[in-house]
């Protein structure tokens, strides 16, 4: 009989997943789990046998594998040891060992695997893909399309990363007398661990377009079992409970218990907080929790520094602790480090800054550093901001590289497709503020950043970079041409290995970007420090301006105003979350008479926007950071007008 039908482009879906889980009823060695909202199925190695089918259980009309077909997949991944390997499905012949296609993953990477006699020498093909981070306990759907010589690769609706290999997929992949296994190749070696959401195989078609419809990329949903999709009803009295997940539970009472691999799939009740968590294998992940609410601010702790603070940066080294980053104005002392100890910031580090504006802690692999952009000369009169790069065996801060800047005030670290990069806000240049600021690529052959891409910004204060699926954006925060603060802000988009300009939006003294996100609703707002222009009459006030929030219109493929709120000499926007609350605190810092001016908590009320609930006394307010401990959640402000900055805690209900 002819085979056309294997790859007819109207096919439906074949769900491969749920033909190894039937809808009536999880098999024995099959656990069910909802973690992070979404449910996944977990195999044991007793069920692999079970968990097969024969492949002319699906491939009706045709004993032949698709020629052309995407996979997709939907999986949670908590981690995987070095040179280990996992296989999420594999098509094997009954009567020998060999993998005729199959899909497996290591650390980092990706391989897919097929078999060919006749081009190939009867040897089986690898077809590798690098860089796939997918041990990071959180849920990710791929799509693999392959035609021909040719396979491409999405994860989460990213851009794709194509490979191109001698040895074509076979057109004709006789599969006659062979069973699909899923999580597994038959043995207990390579035995799948992490949870398996989707598995679908879909011929003659690149599924690409059709999963990246909406803004929940990482749970795409093209098919998926039944059973997955709702959360199941409750029993009648008299009725046994199906799924091992209803049936087969552990709870924990009392203080926070360990969660190991060892206590996977246990749940604990915090009766304190009248919530119940499940261990994923590491962590406590809440399932029903009494969310808090923001009550009020109280002060917590005066952090004497060094001098005025231009910005701080809070930053968590793994298994070493919470750390905050002064920038500091003036040298000598210059800058300083503090680690939370006991509940309060204590001094850890000195480091000698140059009237220093921000810092920036960023990660490269295992590598930690802290980039400070520095405003004015050094004691040679050389102009430079400087990396650090943090000590394992000393646990300090040591000066890496040095790179030429021009009154730098903020850096902004980013990765894009698997690249480090750091953008520096070149302020002026002596007298001139229309100079190039620029962006840098980390070069792995030789470990250090060098020049990719100069911008032209009119006294840059602030980078912020974002993403929006698989789209990443950077935007500048423009404060001063030499005549006037109302000037262009710009939104830069990457493409084609550099930014563009994407989209300009009038500000009036710029002074800082934050980028947040609602839902599935992208925001980004501006600080509007203060309204200058050298031809125009001067107005009764400088600096009480709006500050604005504009939304990302996804039709229109821009930003447009949501909503202005005043502000006086708006430095700083920090975005930040309590419970299910969402809030915006602004650093005012002038009102044009006295630099005491309350600094503002807004609270998200959907339709109505942000509204005022909390005003906070502030004296020259520069900077606002959020950060969480054990002991609950803080926000920092430094002043730029006297050498304290302050801790509050914020009390919830």
């Amino acid at each position: 009989m002819g085979c056309a039908p294997c790859n007819g482009g109207d096919l439906r879906p074949l769900d491969i997943l749920l033909e190894v889980v039937p809808t009536s009823g999880v098999r024995s060695g099959i656990r069910m789990l909802q973690v992070q909202g979404a449910r996944g199925f977990q195999f044991s190695a007793s069920a692999r046998h079970a968990l097969s089918f024969p492949a002319s259980q699906i491939f009706l009309y045709c004993d032949l594998f698709p020629e052309e077909f995407s996979i997709i997949i939907t999986l949670r991944i908590l981690s995987i040891p070095p040179k280990k390997n996992e296989y999420i499905f594999t098509v094997m012949k009954e009567e020998s060992n060999t993998v005729l296609v199959g899909l497996r993953y290591s650390l980092n990477k990706l391989h897919f695997l097929f078999w060919s006699r006749e081009l190939a020498n009867g040897w089986q093909t690898q077809v590798t893909f690098q860089g796939i981070s997918l041990t990071d306990n959180q849920w990710h759907t791929l799509v693999l399309a392959v035609s021909g010589q040719f396979f491409s690769l999405t994860v989460d609706c990213s851009i794709p990363i194509d490979v191109v290999v001698d040895t074509p997929f076979p057109a004709s992949l006789a599969v006659k007398g062979s069973r699909f296994y899923v999580g597994s190749r038959r043995r207990r070696k390579g035995l799948f661990t992490g949870l398996l959401r989707q598995l679908v195989l879909l011929p003659g078609s690149d599924a690409t377009s059709r999963m990246c419809t909406n803004m929940n990329y990482k749970l795409a949903v093209l098919s998926i079992p039944p059973v997955l999709q709702d959360l199941p009803g409750k029993p009648a009295s008299n009725e046994v409970l199906k799924y091992p997940y209803e049936a087969d539970m552990k709870v924990t009472l009392g203080s926070r218990p360990p969660c190991t691999k060892n206590e996977k799939s246990q749940f604990w009740f915090n009766a304190s907080r009248k919530g119940l968590y499940l261990c994923d294998g590491s962590a406590w992940v809440a399932m029903l929790e009494v969310k808090e609410r923001l009550d009020y601010v109280e002060e917590y702790q005066n952090l004497m520094t060094n001098s005025e603070t231009m910005g701080i940066e809070i930053f968590v080294i793994p298994k070493v602790g919470v750390f905050a980053a002064t920038a500091n104005r003036y040298t000598p002392p210059g800058s300083a480090i503090y680690k939370w100890i006991d509940g309060k910031f204590l001094f850890y580090q000195n480091i000698p800054t140059y009237q220093a504006q921000s810092w920036r802690y960023f990660t490269i692999g295992k590598k930690i550093f802290l980039a400070v952009a520095n405003f004015e000369q050094n004691e040679r009169g050389q102009e430079f901001s400087v990396i650090y790069k943090w000590s394992h065996r000393t646990e300090k801060f040591f000066p890496y590289q040095r790179i030429a800047t021009h009154s730098a005030r903020d850096w902004e670290a980013f990765d894009i497709e698997g690249e480090a990069f750091l953008a520096v806000a070149n302020h002026r240049e002596g007298d001139n503020h229309n100079i190039n600021s620029v962006i840098y690529r980390w070069n792995t052959r030789t470990g250090l950043f060098e020049a990719n891409q100069t911008i032209p910004t009119s006294g840059a204060y602030d980078w912020e970079f974002f993403t929006v699926g698989p789209y990443s954006f950077l935007v500048v925060a423009n404060t001063f041409n030499g005549t006037s603060t109302k000037i262009d802000s710009h939104i830069y988009i990457w493409l084609d290995g550099s930014f563009q300009l994407f989209q300009s939006i009038l500000t009036f003294g710029a002074a800082d970007w934050e980028v947040f996100c609602i839902g599935d609703r992208i925001f980004l707002t501006v600080a509007n420090s203060h309204s200058y222009d050298s031809g125009t009459v001067v107005p009764n006030n400088y600096y009480a301006i709006n500050s604005s929030i504009y939304e990302l219109n996804i039709t229109a493929q821009m930003f447009v105003k949501f909503q202005d709120l005043l502000t006086y000499s708006a430095l700083d926007w920090e975005f930040f979350s309590v419970g299910e609350d969402y809030f915006l605190v602004v650093a005012n810092s002038f009102d044009g008479f006295t630099f005491s001016v309350n600094s503002i908590i807004y609270r998200w009320q959907g339709y109505e926007g942000f509204v005022a609930v909390h005003r906070l006394p502030t004296f020259g307010c520069r900077d606002w950071e959020a950060f969480h401990t054990t002991a609950g959640s803080y926000l920092i402000y430094s002043s730029a007008k006297e050498p304290l900055s302050k801790v509050l805690k914020l009390k919830t209900v």
